[in-house]
């Protein structure tokens, strides 16, 4: 195998690493964040639990974050919860950064 086809299949398995490790984060993300929601609307325990897997759920019908926050924002609206889309965005954003410090830290 020539020095070119090593250095593709390099690259090719460090892809193919970088989009399982965001597949992952963006999973742990969307728990993180149905948790939070969870907590935002009075939910508790085993119901905090179930709520959160089902953001996870919300996330895979279609690409991107929207489904979920379409989704929060709806149950927000549907409890009395007072949350901006600006807030909602914010926290997804910090909920992200968490599942990868996470992630991170449970590598080392």
């Amino acid at each position: 195998m020539s020095t070119f086809d090593e250095r593709e299949k390099g690259f090719e398995k460090k892809f193919e690493h970088d989009q399982e490790f965001q597949f992952r984060a963006e999973a742990r993300r969307n728990k993180l964040m149905g948790l939070w929601a969870a907590g935002q609307m009075g939910i508790t325990g085993a119901d905090a639990e179930a709520y959160a897997r089902e953001v996870v759920q919300a996330d895979f019908e279609e690409p991107g974050p929207e489904d979920v926050i379409r989704k929060i924002k709806a149950d927000f609206e549907s409890k009395g919860v007072d949350k901006s889309d600006h807030q909602i965005r914010r926290q997804l954003d910090d909920c992200m950064a968490e599942a990868r410090r996470q992630m991170m830290s449970e590598a080392n």
